[in-house]
C-alpha cells in the first residue's frame, strides 16, 4: 500500500497568465513561492502556496484548448479550499467583484460552503471548517 502523507500540489493551465496570477495571490491569497519562463515553450509556471501544506502550480501555453466541462462530468469535480469564518469570505469575494453561489449547508457533514469561478471558469469552492 502507498503512504501517501498529503496533497501536494495541483496543477491548473491558465488562458491568461496575468489575470490569473492576480486572482489566485490578490482575490485568494496565494503565496508566491517560485516564478518561472520557460522560453522553450513560450510558457511560464507560477508555484503558490496554500494554507496547510498544499501547493498550486498555475501553466501559461499558447493558445491551450479549452477542457469541455459540466458539473457531474467525469473528472476532478472542483477545487475546495477551508476557510475558518465562511461569510467573511464570501464578503471578500464580493469585494474583490468574485460572484459566487448562495451560501448551502453540507447535508451530510454540516458545514457551510459555496462554490464560485476561477477566471478560466473552473469550479472552486470554499468550505467552512470545523471550529
Amino acid at each position: 500500500m502507498l503512504d501517501i502523507q498529503a496533497v501536494h500540489h495541483i496543477a491548473i493551465i491558465c488562458s491568461d497568465y496575468g489575470r490569473s496570477k492576480r486572482f489566485y495571490t490578490e482575490v485568494l491569497g496565494c503565496e508566491v513561492i517560485a516564478e518561472t519562463h520557460r522560453p522553450g515553450r513560450d510558457s511560464w509556471k507560477l508555484d503558490l502556496a496554500v494554507a496547510g501544506g498544499c501547493q498550486i502550480e498555475l501553466f501559461s501555453f499558447p493558445d491551450p484548448p479549452p477542457r469541455p466541462s459540466r458539473p457531474e462530468a467525469q473528472g476532478l469535480r472542483h477545487l475546495a479550499f477551508a476557510v475558518a469564518d465562511i461569510e467573511r469570505a464570501a464578503s471578500a469575494l464580493e469585494a474583490a467583484g468574485v460572484a459566487h453561489e448562495p451560501i448551502r449547508l453540507d447535508d451530510l457533514t454540516g458545514r457551510r460552503f459555496f462554490f464560485f469561478r476561477d477566471p478560466d471558469d473552473l469550479p472552486l469552492e470554499l468550505y467552512e471548517a470545523a471550529r
